[in-house]
C-alpha cells in the first residue's frame, strides 16, 4: 500500500503532522508502536498536571480558613488520584483517535522500520511504500548508570505508586523533577532533590531558581545541590540506601528512601528504524539532525518533536509538525523562532519564562533594563492569597527589543503568553504600557514590572 506521507509516532508532533497532511490533501498514515498520543498525553504533560491539580486542590482545602471556610476534615485519597488521571488519559486518547479518523487517516498499530527507500515495514511484516515520511518517535528517559533495582523509577514509574511513601529521593531537578518533588511534598512524603549542579533548576534565571529553592526549603523539601549519588544499595526491607557526596567538600551523607525517582533528562527514540539503511545522518547526541524546516539530509525524509536537537516539549513538537508539512507542500511557513519558546514549570508556586535570562543577555553583548514587580504588592493576588513569586522583565536599552521575561507565582502559565505574543510583534515596552490591563488582575503585574524597568514604579 502506497500512501503520499507516513508518520512514524503519534504524539503531538506526529498526530499533529498527520493531521495538517490531511488537511492539505495528502493520502496520509501514522503507524504508532503502542499508545496513541505519544509520552505527553499518556506519560507526561497530561497525567502529572491531573496529579498536580489534586495536589494544589489538597493545598486549598489546608488553607481555607484564610478565606473564612472552615473545613471540619480533608482526606487525600491517592489511588483515586491516580484513577482521575489515567481516566482523563483515556478520554484525550479517544479523542487523538477520533481526530485520526475524522481526517481520514490510516493508523497502523506496530514497530516501524525502514527496510529500503521510500519502504517501512511494520512488525518486520508488512510492507508500506510513501513519498514523504516523518519521522516522529520522540524520546525515552536517560538511563542512569546504577544497578537495576526495584525501587528506583523513571516518570512513569514515578506515577503508578499506589500507596505515599514515606522518604523519596529525585534525581536532577529540571522540569520532570521539580514537579513530582512538589507532588510527593504535599501528598505527605519526605522529599530529597539531589542535583549536580550549584543550584536547582538550573536552565532558569538565576533569580527563579533562588526564589523556587527558597519555597521549596520552606516547605520542607531538602536541596542537595553540587552533589552527586555515590553509592546504592537495595536492602532486605525493600529500601534503598544511599550515599550522596558534596561535590565540592567531597563529604558524604547516608540516606535510605522508599523509591528513587530519575528525572535526569530524556534521549532521542532513534533504536531500529532502519535510519542507517537510507543513510540518515545523526547528531553526536543521537538527535536526527535536520535543517530549519526539518528536512533530514536525504531528500523526501523528515523528523520532528524530541527526535531532533532543540526543546523537548510538546508544544514545540506540534508547532514544528505544522511547519514540516506545509513546507513539504510547497507553502512557506514562517520558520520557528526558537528564542520565544516558553518554558513552563505547573508547581506551586508556578515557573513561566521566555527568552534570555539576564546572564545570557549580557553575555550576548546587550546593555540591559531589567524590571521586577513582586505579587506580594499585587491587590488580586492577595485577593487569591497567593503572593509568592514575581515578575522579570528584560529589555535591550538601545531599542527597546523584549529580551526575556521570568516569572514565578501562581499563574504564571497562563500569563507568559502576553509576553509571547509581545515578542512575536516586536512590541516595545511603550506599547504595553499605552495597553490599558484590568483591575484587579494578574496581568497588571506586567505592567508594573515594565514600569519597574523604566523608573516609573507606582506600587513599589
Amino acid at each position: 500500500m502506497h500512501f503520499d506521507l507516513i508518520v512514524i509516532g503519534s504524539g503531538p508532533a506526529g498526530y499533529v503532522a498527520a493531521i495538517r497532511a490531511a488537511q492539505l490533501g495528502l493520502k496520509t498514515a501514522i503507524v504508532e508502536k503502542k499508545e496513541l498520543g505519544g509520552v505527553c498525553l499518556n506519560w507526561g504533560c497530561i497525567p502529572t498536571k491531573s496529579l498536580l491539580k489534586s495536589a494544589n486542590l489538597f493545598q486549598l482545602f489546608q488553607t481555607s480558613n484564610q478565606f473564612g471556610i472552615k473545613v471540619q476534615k480533608v482526606e487525600l485519597k491517592l489511588e483515586k488520584i491516580l484513577d482521575r488521571s489515567r481516566k482523563i488519559v483515556e478520554e484525550l486518547q479517544k479523542g487523538v483517535e477520533f481526530l485520526i479518523k475524522k481526517n481520514d487517516i490510516k493508523l497502523i498499530y506496530g514497530t516501524a522500520k525502514i527496510c529500503k527507500e521510500n519502504t517501512i515495514t511494520v512488525n518486520n511484516k508488512n510492507q508500506y511504500q510513501f513519498s514523504n515520511l516523518i519521522i516522529a518517535t520522540g524520546a525515552k528517559p536517560k538511563k542512569l548508570d546504577f544497578p537495576k533495582i526495584p525501587n528506583l523509577v523513571n516518570y512513569k514509574g514515578a506515577m503508578s505508586i499506589r500507596e505515599i511513601p514515606k522518604n523519596i529521593l529525585i534525581i536532577g531537578s529540571g522540569a520532570i523533577g521539580l514537579e513530582f518533588a512538589y507532588f510527593y511534598n504535599v501528598i505527605g512524603s519526605n522529599v530529597i532533590i539531589v542535583e549536580k549542579n550549584s543550584h536547582i533548576l538550573p536552565n532558569a534565571d538565576k533569580e527563579i531558581s533562588l526564589e523556587i529553592s527558597k519555597t521549596f526549603k520552606k516547605k520542607g523539601i531538602k536541596l542537595l545541590t553540587n552533589s552527586r549519588i555515590k553509592e546504592i544499595k537495595y536492602l532486605k526491607s525493600k529500601k534503598t540506601k544511599i550515599e550522596i557526596e558534596d561535590l565540592q567538600t567531597k563529604s558524604s551523607i547516608r540516606v535510605k528512601v522508599d523509591y528513587l525517582i530519575s528525572a535526569i533528562g530524556v534521549a532521542p527514540y532513534t533504536n531500529n528504524l532502519g535510519l542507517e539503511n537510507v543513510g540518515i545522518k545523526l547528531t553526536q547526541n543521537g538527535h536526527i539532525k535536520v535543517n530549519e524546516y526539518y528536512e533530514t539530509n536525504i531528500k523526501n525524509y523528515y523528523a520532528i518533536g524530541d527526535v531532533i536537537p532543540g526543546f523537548s516539549l510538546a508544544h514545540v513538537a506540534s508547532h514544528e509538525a505544522k511547519l514540516c508539512v506545509e513546507k513539504m507542500m510547497g507553502l512557506n511557513p514562517k520558520k520557528l523562532n526558537y528564542n520565544n519558546i516558553p518554558m513552563c514549570i505547573y508547581t506551586n508556586p508556578e515557573i513561566a519564562f521566555v527568552g534570555y535570562s539576564e546572564k545570557e543577555a549580557l553575555q550576548k553583548g546587550f546593555e540591559i533594563q531589567v524590571g521586577k514587580f513582586p505579587f506580594s504588592a499585587l491587590g488580586k493576588a492577595k485577593i487569591n492569597g497567593e503572593t509568592e513569586g514575581f515578575i522579570k522583565v528584560i529589555f535591550d536599552k538601545k531599542y527597546g527589543e523584549w529580551l526575556g521575561c521570568h516569572m514565578i507565582g501562581k499563574g504564571v502559565t497562563e500569563l507568559i503568553t502576553e509576553v509571547i505574543i509581545a515578542r512575536n510583534l516586536e512590541t516595545t515596552p511603550i506599547d504595553v504600557l499605552e495597553s490599558t490591563h484590568p483591575h484587579p488582575s494578574i496581568n497588571e503585574s506586567i505592567v508594573e514590572a515594565i514600569e519597574n524597568a523604566y523608573g516609573k514604579s507606582i506600587h513599589i
